[in-house]
């Protein structure tokens, strides 16, 4: 257990003047119990393979696999900028993640080593070698690191637990998806939803402000244009596609043109104080936080604003003139823009469900550092439904401690909830499966999406502040852009347009028949809290209170 719980130590994602020192030893602490080990026998072992010293004395208990497995640990390079690291680390996220791995890793003196750490992960950033385990023990400015094991292995635990239940939930939604995916459909003569549809399409960049708010942003609107040989469209129902934290407008420009093709108007509002020019200002030293609390209700507010201007133009504007139908709306988002399609949908914010779940934290579900920023908005909260929203699609949504099983259970749209099985930022049994099961809406679907990421999803955009390698994004991201295409038409065409021939296409079966590898697609509409509490061996869920 002692080379286990120190892979985890040295390989949690903590990015989340130089010292006079390094850490010279490394003590392990376990109750009464303590031993030691020197900074320099680790790093010749990362460096040459070889065993010596007091290390010498720790091997023979592990297996020649685990031993190879703390080298590869040790010398994982995290391509971050230090400057980047260093102003994340000082924002109230940062020192949340730095306060939890402060009582993990202390000082010699067993105080917590928060400042420490932090010191060691700028240095450790800037350092030609990169940001390693190895890079960030060398730069500890002390001379003594402790890790107390019993809390680690607590957190050895915990990630145990969290796979073990991870595993269980997915497998609950794979037996689900085999029994509706036996439904027989019949698709013949039916268009490849994932291919271009019949329509060309026109795009205008306009610029809508709100003098209340002091809000202007920009927003990219995608007009269908009907082929030649055909009569003129009518006016278009309207799709807004809500970007998530750090990201912009242009993310989800590919899904938008999509959309488009196939007869609706859809806007990509660029949210500020949440977008890409915010996490800019955050890495330059201009701002101090990730996303400002009052975003979790002007990201909503904007998309009620973007309507009411569209509106307005299709009255007065002569491109938009007679195209656009504002009144019949829907909403598409992911990640902090998942949470906004849902809040405009009907979820609440609940407050008490934040400060219980905010109170005990969870070590794994990075969104949380996010979700509990909303208990600084000032109260009372403002109404965020708007009744125009007929249907919405979340992706990769985070809603289980802001909203919870009550508030959720409020919506009464057809609801899709699109997630990845390898999503690490908002993590799919936590974030989706669990919310899924809450929503009581009949027309609910939930999307997931084999081995895909928080990121399978977004496409190509301009000005990216932070490049994500490869390993990140996960593989094929082009495939999730592809299942994400053909099931955000047969959702808004069947709950948004009202054409129930599309119907068909929202069915296990014809996610089976899309399906491809490495990203294995399932789609599930009667997963139940009970059969996910008897999946998890959880006591029975209970309902929630009515209206």
């Amino acid at each position: 257990m002692l080379w286990s719980g120190l892979g985890v130590l040295l390989s949690m994602p903590l990015t989340i003047a130089r010292p006079a020192q390094s850490a010279e030893r490394i003590y392990f602490s376990y109750g009464l119990f303590e031993r030691s080990i020197s900074f320099r026998s680790i790093e010749t072992y990362a460096r040459t393979g070889r065993i010596e010293g007091d290390l010498t004395a720790y091997a023979r208990y592990a297996t020649p696999e685990q031993l190879e497995q703390l080298r590869d640990v040790l010398q994982a390079r995290a391509e971050i900028n230090p400057v980047a690291v260093s102003q994340f680390l000082y924002t109230e996220q940062g020192e949340t993640l730095l306060e939890r791995v402060g009582e993990l890793i202390q000082t010699e003196s067993h105080k917590s080593g928060f400042y420490a750490i932090r010191s060691a992960l700028i240095l450790a950033a800037a350092d030609p070698e990169g940001l390693t385990p190895l890079n960030v023990l060398r730069r500890f400015p002390l001379r003594g690191m402790r890790i107390e094991i019993d809390r680690t292995l607590a957190l050895v635990n915990e990630l145990e637990d969290l796979v073990n239940q991870s595993a269980a939930a997915l497998a609950a939604v794979q037996t689900e998806f085999e029994i509706e995916a036996a439904e027989p459909i019949d698709l013949t003569g039916q268009p490849d939803l994932r291919q271009t549809g019949p329509n060309t399409v026109q795009t205008r960049t306009i610029t809508v402000f709100e003098r209340r708010r002091d809000r202007i942003f920009l927003a990219d609107v995608y007009l269908p244009v009907a082929p030649r040989n055909r009569a003129a469209l009518p006016p278009a129902p309207v799709i807004v596609i809500s970007h998530g934290l750090g990201s912009n407008r242009t993310a989800y420009a590919y899904l938008a043109r999509h959309l488009a093709s196939y007869g609706f108007a859809v806007a990509l509002p660029e949210h500020p104080g949440s977008n890409a020019a915010q996490l800019e200002a955050l890495l330059s030293g201009r701002a101090s936080e990730v996303a400002r609390p009052a975003e979790f209700i002007d990201r909503a507010l904007d998309i009620k604003l973007l309507l009411n201007d569209l509106n307005r133009r299709s009255r007065r504007d002569p491109l938009f003139q007679g195209r656009l139908n504002a009144q019949q709306a829907g909403v598409i988002g992911q990640s902090f823009g998942g949470y906004t399609a849902l809040a405009i949908a009907g979820a609440k914010i609940n407050p008490d469900q934040l400060r219980l779940d905010c109170l005990s934290g969870d070590s794994f579900n990075l969104s949380f550092l996010l979700q509990c920023q909303a208990l600084n908005l000032s109260q009372p909260l403002p109404q965020l439904r708007d009744d125009r929203i007929k249907a919405v699609m979340a992706i990769n949504p985070f809603n289980s401690s802001i909203f919870g099983q009550e508030s959720l259970a409020q919506i009464k749209l057809p609801v899709m909830i699109v997630s990845g099985s390898a999503d690490t930022v908002t993590p799919a049994l936590f974030e989706q499966i669990r919310p899924f099961t809450w929503l009581t809406t009949p027309d609910r679907y939930l999307l997931m999406i084999r081995g895909g990421t928080h990121f399978s999803t977004i496409g190509p955009t301009e000005g990216d502040v932070i490049e994500f390698p490869p390993e990140v994004i996960g593989p094929e991201p082009a495939v999730a852009r592809r299942y994400t295409n053909a099931f955000s038409v047969a959702f808004f065409q069947t709950h948004l347009a009202n054409q129930p021939g599309y119907r068909s296409f929202l069915s296990a079966a014809y996610a089976a028949e899309i399906s491809q590898s490495p990203l294995p697609l399932q789609l599930v509409r009667s997963l139940t809290a009970l059969q996910l509490a008897k999946s998890l061996n959880e006591p029975v869920p209970k309902p929630p209170r009515g209206d």
